[in-house]
């Protein structure tokens, strides 16, 4: 087991509950404008899986020019005007738009210069709704479908051939600014050279990239859109059962794709819903 059974069961839970926020925020907008006149994407749904894959491709390719040349900054100016915008626009859905920007504002600022777990991960449960939002109208259940089995082959050669993603991961804990679910555990005393005193510090953190909570939430919240939510529900469900088996079958130090796994689990819970 990657993790022990407690820490892989809370981010399987936060994962959970990460995709339950995201079908009332998408369902919220199914009949409702975005806030201050933010326009969605105009493109066919049939072929609306390939201008998605060529942003990934752009977006990683940014990525890398930025760890290639050590642009800490840079990456967190990036990442908080993107989480202000994207929690802008979740929060949008129960708070009138003033409010939501202004929460927004905030709770990326806490994330940001009041670093903490639940900081964090509070701007996790929500930011992927945003995006979802953005693309859940512009996506059918055939595009859908390609966009998550593109996806597991990309992460596939990411993690084990290029390796590209673990260099990513890496340098956003260096940045200390992870797009992801993140539970540091593992305490351990340590000396500091500075306060010459033992302070308890982390040594071990288990994450989740932020790709394997928002593709099964854009998947869930198409199916929400096309079928209804009991679907969906069971789009998210089955996607947290095969996390869970990824975490338990996988081991200690290694790294593993969640995208194929996930993905697998979002397509089985898909299928059960057609039988039902």
């Amino acid at each position: 087991m990657k993790h022990n059974l407690k820490i892989s069961l809370i981010i399987v839970l936060l994962f959970l509950v990460a995709q339950f926020i995201g079908l009332f925020i998408i369902d919220s907008y199914l009949e409702k404008e975005l806030p201050f006149g933010i326009e969605r994407p105009e493109i066919e749904e049939n072929i609306s899986y390939l201008p998605l894959i060529f942003a990934i491709i752009f977006a990683t390719a940014i990525a890398l020019v930025l760890i290639k040349f050590g642009a800490v900054k840079v990456w967190k100016i990036w990442f908080f005007v993107a989480s202000v915008y994207l929690l802008t626009i979740a929060f949008g859905s129960f708070l009138i738009q003033g409010l939501a920007l202004l929460g927004a504002i905030f709770f990326t600022s806490l994330r940001y210069f009041r670093p903490s777990v639940i900081a964090h991960n509070f701007v996790e449960l929500f930011i992927y709704s945003g995006i979802s939002v953005l693309f859940v109208p512009i996506l059918n259940v055939f595009s859908m479908i390609v966009l998550l089995v593109l996806i597991a082959i990309y992460d596939m050669i990411a993690v084990w051939k290029t390796k590209h993603m673990i260099k990513m991961a890496e340098f956003q804990a260096k940045a200390k600014v992870f797009a992801g679910l993140a539970i540091p555990y593992a305490r351990k005393n340590i000396k500091t050279k500075k306060a010459k005193k033992r302070v308890k510090v982390f040594t071990k953190t288990a994450i989740l990239g932020g790709g394997d909570v928002g593709f099964p939430m854009l998947f869930a919240g198409v199916i929400l859109k096309t079928s209804g939510f009991l679907d969906a529900s069971l789009v998210a469900v089955f996607s947290a059962i095969a996390l869970l088996f990824l975490l338990v079958f996988s081991k200690k130090n290694k790294f593993y794709p969640a995208m194929p796994f996930i993905g697998a689990g979002s397509l089985l819970g898909y299928l059960i819903g057609l039988l039902i």
